[in-house]
């Protein structure tokens, strides 16, 4: 954390282009004592820590910092990650300023770079047809990582916040489809880099949240698919929680029982015609 502080009060014109920076400490028991020094050092970067009373998961605890924001752009950023320019605001600016599509930009997504070697962070790329995209600098898109990303506030007025039953995982889906329903697009840009630590050889899910994911991610197909894309995911993702979890029958058997009271638990909101022809047109994958 103390790195990623210092690492933000060092970009080009953080001073004039930082409103506010959020730092949420989601419940946490680490010491963050040396991150708070710095921040009384530092008076001229616009920090604020704030304690979070519980761990909240991930898509509370960013409604809960974003509540507390004012800014009308909001970048997102996760803790065991870098900017990797020192441009990176200036070129946020540029491009949240610029018209490069047909409707106004609600979210543009970082290039993900691991911090050991430099390598593209494929899992964090916001397109899975990675092969085709991942030489282009700029493309439009449908989804986005979490954690690296900025996001235009007003957003969030017209789509709604993230939604506050997935503790963990698809939150980044469920916002992407209202906002895009909402007539916003969402961008990649590789003008603005993000170094995360994470190793390359990546981390192996817990079952549970592989189960959240599986769960999550019926739900979102559920609400704003055609039916037939929440059997499918439903399926795939099953068959997914199986090979990743080792074969783990109890805990699929209740993965299956929770995901069979979806229809009755949830209420759908189907996207529009335009929506899901946005959503071809970049090429998204509805099926799983």
């Amino acid at each position: 954390m103390l790195a990623f502080a210092e690492n933000i009060a060092s970009l080009d014109r953080a001073t004039e282009l930082l409103e506010e920076v959020i730092i949420v400490n989601n419940a946490s028991t680490e010491d963050y004592s040396a991150v708070k020094n710095f921040i009384a050092q530092h008076p001229q970067i616009p920090f604020r820590f704030i304690d979070s009373p519980e761990n909240l998961g991930v898509a509370r605890g960013r409604n809960f910092a974003i509540s507390r924001s004012t800014a009308p752009f909001l970048i997102m950023i996760d803790d065991d990650a870098v900017m990797g320019n020192r441009d990176c605001l200036v070129n946020l600016y540029d491009e949240f300023n610029q018209s490069k599509t047909d409707r106004e930009t609600a979210i543009i997504c970082f290039k993900v770079i691991y911090f050991d070697n430099g390598q593209i962070q494929v899992n964090a790329f916001p397109h899975k047809n990675f092969r085709e995209y991942s030489n282009r600098h700029f493309f439009e898109t449908y989804y986005y990582a979490g954690g690296a990303h900025a996001i235009r506030r007003d957003a969030f007025h017209h789509a709604g916040k993230y939604p506050e039953d997935f503790f963990y995982g698809m939150e980044e889906y469920d916002l992407s489809y209202r906002i895009i329903d909402a007539g916003y697009s969402i961008v990649y840009s590789d003008s603005i880099i993000m170094r995360h630590k994470e190793s390359p050889l990546g981390r192996k899910p817990k079952k549970e949240k592989m189960a959240m994911l599986w769960i999550n991610k019926s739900k979102v197909a559920w609400r704003y698919f055609p039916k037939i894309y929440f059997l499918s995911t439903a399926f795939m993702w099953s068959m997914e929680y199986l090979r990743r979890s080792g074969f783990d029958l109890r805990g699929w058997f209740r993965g299956i029982a929770e995901v069979s009271r979806i229809p009755f638990t949830e209420k759908r909101r189907p996207v529009s015609n335009a929506t899901i022809a946005y959503l071809r047109r970049t090429g998204a994958r509805l099926w799983y």
